[in-house]
Order: C-alpha cells, then structure tokens, then sequence
C-alpha cells in the first residue's frame, strides 16, 4: 500500500513540473492507469491538456507515440497495414500509429467516425486485428485522447460506444490567479521544462500495480451498492441512455484503486461515490425533457447517487 501512495505521490510531484495546480486531474489519470483504462481529457483550448498527458508518458519509461487527429487520418494508419514483401511475396504487418505502450489521440474528435471507430478494437481488448491476424498490444497499454467540447466546427462528436470504452473523463480547468502567476513565472525565461522531463518508473511497475488493484477487496455490500446505482440509472426518465455493465465494472475498478491509493485493502462506499462522476457521468444520455431543462448528467447523477441507500457494512 505504502509503495502505491509513494508512486502518486512521486509522479504527482514529477507532473507538477510541467503542469501547475492539477494533482487531482493527475491522480484520477494514475487511478485509470492502475485499472488498464483510457482517459479522455475534455476541455476549453489552452488550458494544458496535451502538456499533461505528454507529461504522464514522459514520467514513465515506456515507449510513446502522439497522434494528431485531422480528417485525413485513415483506419490503416491508426492500425496499420499489411504490405507484399517484392523479395517473398509474402504479407508483412506495418506497425500502425497505435502500437505503442502510451498513445496519445490529440484531438480525437477532429477525425471521422471510420477512424474512431478502428480504435474500439484496441481500447477494449488491447490488440488490432489487420487482415484476418491479430497483434496484441505492448503492456501495459494507455490511450490519453483529448478534445475541446466547445468547438464544433470540424469535429466529429464521439459516438456511445467509443466513449463507454474510456474508463473516464477528466477536466483540467481554468488555473487559479496564482498558478496562473507560477506559470507565467516559469516561461518567463523561455524554460522549457517537458523537455528537461525524467521518468521516474518502469512499465514492470506500472505491472505490479496493476496487480495489486486487482487483490483490493470489495464486500458483497459493495457490489450489490454499485449495481443498485447502475439499476438506478436505467430507470430515471432523465435518462435515455444509464449505465452500462462496463461502466459498472469500471466503476469497481476505479473504487479499488481509489482505495489501494488512500493506503487501504477494502473498498468503501465513500470510494464509490468519489469515483462515480468521472467514471460515469461521460457515459450518460440526457432524455430530451432533460436537455429542454437544462439538466447535466452530473446533476443527475447526483440525484441518482442520493436515491440509493448506502450500505453500512462493507468489511
């Protein structure tokens, strides 16, 4: 347990370097990394999404690969293709933009639905398939994709089923009058510091975190208060779309971590409630009456969390 704390702790401090003010969008980044899951930073332009996930790769050795989404990016070049070799005559595999352990997909709205969807492969069962043969991922295998929900013009909304494949959405924000102050402070000289990044783990222990998450309990209680949380969902009228199954598991997920990260073994209610916004709340889908009122899946989450009786026996 002391190990994990030491591992948010240290990478926190070594994203801190490059981004200011953001250890909460960095630890909810950590606990989907523990959990085997994708992120999609969603925000207003400038405010360092791309610095932040460039940074969260740099801070781990693994290998790493950036793609910047446009409308001209293809399927195969996402994948990969297969290509006759002039001196065999056999088929050889081309390594796609996506075979790398970190991947970031910057901007992913910008490229259409065709190519968005040749990552649904990958993101849900960590291989591509090019050709009737399937390459299996490098380990451990993130995808950081990002995206501005306020500019329409040119971009491709994500469809349900790319976005109940990110195990969670994360927000940055504005910083605060002070930060903004440290940040101008640092670039005042022309520093650069992403490039002067170190990383400061390995993929084997990225690995053995990993597996740590997975020895996390989580008392029968628990699980019947998530799927009870789920059930809830599908039934509001503010509602067209609740949670699915994967949110729910993803949701466990993340409430083992959340816990394995605050130095315990078991999971609590508290755990849940924590991580249920920025598991959830990306995969839900107002009603129109919802939307008419001017309603958020936050909002309704909230309401949907507080009609749920919460266990009191979770050991």
């Amino acid at each position: 347990m002391q190990v994990t704390q030491r591992f948010a702790q240290l990478l926190t401090q070594n994203v801190g370097n490059v981004i200011v003010g953001k250890s909460a969008a960095v630890e909810l980044i950590m606990i989907a990394m523990l959990c085997k899951g994708h992120v999609l930073i969603e925000d207003v332009p400038g405010v360092g999404k791309t610095t932040l996930a460039s940074a969260l790769a740099k801070s781990i050795d693994c290998s790493f690969k950036r793609i910047q989404f446009t409308p001209d990016i293809t399927p195969s070049d996402i994948t990969g293709f297969s290509i006759v070799n002039m001196k065999t005559g056999e088929l050889e595999y081309r390594k796609g933009l996506v075979m790398s352990q970190m991947v970031l997909c910057d901007e992913i709205n910008r490229t259409s639905p065709k190519t968005q969807s040749s990552l649904l492969e990958v993101m849900e069962e960590g291989q591509v398939t090019v050709d009737g043969v399937t390459y299996a991922m490098p380990q451990p295998f993130m995808v950081l994709a990002t995206q501005n929900p306020v500019d329409f013009v040119g971009t491709y909304p994500l469809p349900e089923a790319q976005l109940d494949r990110f195990f969670m959405r994360v927000s940055i924000g504005y910083p605060t009058a002070d930060e903004e102050a440290d940040i101008l402070e640092r670039y005042t000289s022309g520093a650069r510091p992403l490039e002067k990044l170190e990383p400061i783990c390995s993929s084997q222990d990225i690995l053995k975190l990993q597996q740590q998450v997975e020895g996390v309990y989580a008392a029968k209680e628990v699980r019947v208060y998530i799927a009870a949380i789920a059930a809830a969902s599908r039934k509001t009228g503010a509602l067209e779309l609740g949670v699915s199954t994967r949110a729910a598991i993803a949701l466990l997920k993340a409430s083992q971590a959340r816990a394995l990260m605050d130095g315990r073994d078991y999971v609590l209610p508290e755990d849940v409630q924590r991580m249920a916004e920025p598991v959830l709340a990306h995969r839900l889908v107002l009603s129109p009456e919802a939307r008419m009122r001017n309603m958020t899946p936050q909002k309704v989450l909230s309401t949907v969390l507080s009609s749920v009786p919460v266990p009191v026996k979770t050991k």
